[in-house]
């Protein structure tokens, strides 16, 4: 399937001659919402290429190696992006940075890619990034997007530049092939040092138009769409292209905790997400419900009951037709006024999802559509589809138009086409372990179903043997467990033992409600965790979801633990996905409790 030869920057003047808009990118500054028009932002990024070539930056030999790097640590907002056309104009490369990339880390991603100069959002980072530039003698400036005092301004760098240097900027651009490196992505991993992902234009372009057409993302100029996913991370990066070639206008939300209020704002047709941020929403859905009283009670959860038996594929009959018409009238038509009133898709990738949220959400009349892809492949290699029978709950949908998708014979999913990555950054060792005749090995595992759907069934390196040499695969486990309302987060053990075991933290807002009403006191997290009570409650929910699995794979002792595992304390990747080899060091002597 073609796709067209444009590099990342082409989406302005793409934009500008097919559907040029008043808010191309929009963010809010001292509380109200700022707009940047298509071609306001032209001569931002023209300014900004120009005060970087001024500043020295260039491409040099125009190689991955020789090219200079600029790095950008920030929250979503529109300078992420004027940095990144600005980079790309005149052949450096952009290396994303995690804001909530530890010291150690920052300063050997700094380091390995030779950065020159660094662009950070705020205070906070600035200091961040200065406290480590003293270690990196490639740095020569650290500038703000926020005004900090002593701080250099980003808007000082455009202010460098001149008539000439614009012109020069045209030059360059012109000259710029596909072929060329946009970013080097360094990968936070569930292990190990981080990994730069080298990826070109071509393969991220190519990933944005697969993409457009396969899901489909149809061109809409008076669309809408909310941006909270770290930009840092390739899915939401390219699906932020994808806004951008279609003509949808992009607002950043101001922060994790505004969501629900932005959404409200807004009200936007559509927004991509983590499982994990789906899961607090369902929570904080199913905890207002908790609340209520008599046939208001009732109703709620007669509604979930209804939406969570919803199959897209095939009809429940009459009735049950009926009953969810009246659940989407009298429940649901306010969920749906919570995210905005107007959501036409929702698309979830970066971990797998529960099913039993697939189908509430999709039943309750919000789209959800659950894709997949690693950042070595720009990153989307399957979604399910708007189209009907298109999508499938508990798979990651059909590959989408123009790769091609293999099994390996342990199951590993394979992909080759134009989004797979050139390599790794000055690690052709490691490049050679993933890339071989142009098949990206993925670490996935995965099987068919109905010769359409790709459904990931575990991470090859997660998979364990217990030391009666049996395979067990811990997402499927984890996922099912997470469904009870009392799981808030759970890890599978049990790597070279007699049996499985699991690690539990406890919903303690739902866990709070059932101790009050069973008349238990307890002063803290901590004391809840031994109560006899509460280990009687998750003991018989563990004992309910054993009949999932087989023998080998039910678990036979948990501990609780007293906190949620998050990104700053270190259990989490930013993308929110379980860091296991972590969770493993951390939490040895619960674990070794398990086993004694």
């Amino acid at each position: 399937m073609n796709y067209p030869n444009y590099r990342l920057f082409d989406a302005i003047e793409y934009q500008k001659n097919r559907f040029p808009k008043s808010d191309m990118l929009n963010a809010k500054e001292a509380g109200t919402w700022k707009h940047y028009s298509t071609s306001n932002i032209e001569t931002i990024v023209n300014k900004f290429s120009a005060g970087l070539l001024k500043l020295g930056v260039q491409c040099n030999d125009c190689t991955a190696e020789g090219s200079d790097k600029i790095a950008i640590i920030s929250n979503n907002r529109p300078e992420w992006l004027f940095t990144d056309f600005a980079v790309q104009q005149i052949g450096a490369i952009l290396v994303p940075v995690y804001p909530t990339t530890n010291p150690l880390e920052l300063e050997f991603i700094l380091n390995d890619a030779q950065i020159k100069y660094v662009f950070a959002s705020s205070e906070e980072l600035y200091l961040k990034a200065k406290s480590v530039a003293s270690k990196v003698p490639s740095v020569k400036n650290i500038y703000t997007f926020d005004k900090v005092e002593n701080a250099p301004y980003y808007l000082e760098v455009l202010e460098l530049a001149n008539e000439e240097l614009l012109q020069n900027v045209e030059k360059i651009k012109k000259g710029i092939p596909v072929t060329h490196t946009a970013t080097i992505i360094y990968t936070s991993g569930t292990t190990g040092t981080p990994k730069g992902v080298m990826l070109s234009h071509e393969n991220i372009v190519s990933c944005t138009f697969l993409s457009k057409v396969s899901f489909p993302f149809e061109d809409a100029p008076q669309s809408k769409v909310l941006s909270f996913l770290p930009l840092n991370h390739i899915f939401e990066k390219c699906v932020s292209y994808i806004y951008l070639f279609s003509g949808i206008s992009i607002y950043y939300a101001e922060s994790l905790e505004t969501i629900g209020e932005n959404l409200k704002e807004i009200q936007p047709d559509g927004f991509t997400t983590v499982p994990r941020l789906l899961e607090k929403v369902y929570e904080k859905i199913m905890l207002k419900g908790n609340e209520l009283t008599g046939i208001k009670r009732k109703l709620f959860f007669w509604s979930v009951a209804v939406a969570s038996k919803y199959d897209n594929l095939k009809s429940g009959g009459l009735l049950y037709n009926i009953k969810l018409a009246i659940a989407r009238k009298l429940v649901f038509k306010k969920w749906r006024e919570a995210l905005g009133g107007n959501i036409q898709y929702i698309v979830t990738g970066g971990a797998a999802c529960q099913e039993n949220l697939l189908r509430i959400f999709n039943g309750a009349g919000i789209p959800v559509y659950e894709g997949y892809g690693p950042t070595e492949n720009s990153p989307v290699i399957s979604v399910n589809r708007k189209e009907k029978g298109g999508s499938m709950y508990g798979s990651v949908g059909p590959i989408i138009e123009g790769l091609e998708v293999k099994l390996a014979e342990d199951g590993e999913i394979l992909v080759k086409g134009p989004t797979v990555m050139q390599g790794y950054y000055k690690r052709p060792d490691l490049t050679a372990e993933v890339l071989k005749e142009n098949w990206l090995y993925t670490g996935d595992i995965g099987v068919w179903v109905n010769n359409k759907f790709l459904k990931i069934t575990d991470r090859k390196k997660e998979l364990f043997k217990t030391s009666g040499g049996k395979y067990v695969a811990p997402q499927p486990i984890e996922n099912k467990l997470k469904e009870n309302r009392f799981i808030e987060q759970v890890i599978i053990v049990g790597a070279e033992k007699k049996f499985v075991g699991a690690l539990i933290v406890p919903s303690f807002s739902a866990l709070s409600e059932w101790m009050k009403n069973n008349n238990i006191n307890v002063s803290s997290n901590n004391e809840a965790i031994v109560n006899p009570a509460v280990l009687n409650l998750y003991k018989e929910i563990v004992e309910e979801y054993n009949q999932y699995f087989n023998h080998v794979e039910q678990v036979k002792k948990f501990e609780l633990l007293p906190n949620e595992w998050s990104i700053d304390t270190g259990e989490m990747t930013p993308k929110m996905s379980l860091k296991r080899k972590i969770i493993l060091e951390k939490y040895k002597s619960s674990i070794d409790r398990i086993y004694n």
